[in-house]
């Protein structure tokens, strides 16, 4: 069976080789860059599954890089874990605004880190082939990854889908946190309560952008839940 290729963009050398260890002792192929112009050539001429992105890079910084990522036919459906010191919530927003998949706080733990790829890259391919939903005039493909309201297409980020779809397929049932993390991160990661705040917030704004108001109800103290009552008219 093919190794997964990870592209680890890095300008640390120790992190950077203290990451590709890792990687190969957990049967993944590292890929090393130690800068954004390094990592495009390896995107030109390298299948790559999964990109690891320091924020502060030299030259390019990662941010911007992410953007070239997503803006680009060839890429911009690569899955990309930011790697940062910038752990405030605002910087975890521009990171998902940009398209970031997961966002990972330095200093973190090896298994941590391990954890959360295998979750992406589950993500990425879901072993199972579910129905389509609708709900009004919402309509759900989770086979083609694609929402429309109205007839109208609704671009939504992979986790922020998945989110939409989980709780369309539990409507009038409160999900808790922990649920949520079970069923979308599968459990192999510690996604703490901001982050899944976040993709609800982000979920949200792009619901609310397409004239679907009050979308998500927040149940205080247990969590999100999908109302009937909810109008998608």
């Amino acid at each position: 069976m093919k190794k997964p290729n990870i592209l680890i963009v890095e300008d640390e050398e120790s992190i950077l080789e203290m990451i590709a260890l890792n990687l190969h002792h957990n049967n993944f192929q590292p890929l090393r860059a130690i800068n954004a112009e390094i990592a495009e050539s390896f995107l030109k001429k390298n299948e790559v599954d999964l990109i690891l992105l320091d924020w502060m890079l030299p030259g390019i910084d990662g941010i911007d890089f992410l953007r070239r990522i997503r803006t680009n036919s060839n890429t911009k459906d690569i899955p990309v874990m930011m790697l940062t010191a910038k752990n405030e919530e605002a910087n975890k927003i521009e990171g998902f605004d940009v398209g970031a998949d997961d966002y990972l706080a330095k200093p973190f733990s090896q298994k941590e880190l391990i954890a959360r790829i295998k979750a992406i890259l589950r993500r990425k391919n879901p072993e199972s082939i579910a129905e389509q939903i609708k709900h009004g005039n919402l309509q759900v493909n989770p086979n083609s990854h694609e929402v429309f309201h109205q007839s109208k297409f609704i671009k939504l980020g992979p986790t922020e889908f998945k989110l939409l779809y989980l709780l369309c397929m539990n409507k009038n049932r409160v999900l808790s946190r922990e649920i949520i993390v079970d069923k979308i991160w599968n459990n192999e990661s510690e996604i703490d309560a901001r982050t899944i705040d976040v993709h609800v917030k982000r979920l949200r704004s792009t619901l609310k952008s397409h004239g679907i108001e009050n979308s998500i109800e927040t149940i205080r103290g247990a969590g999100y839940k999908l109302s009937d009552e909810i109008n998608f008219e």
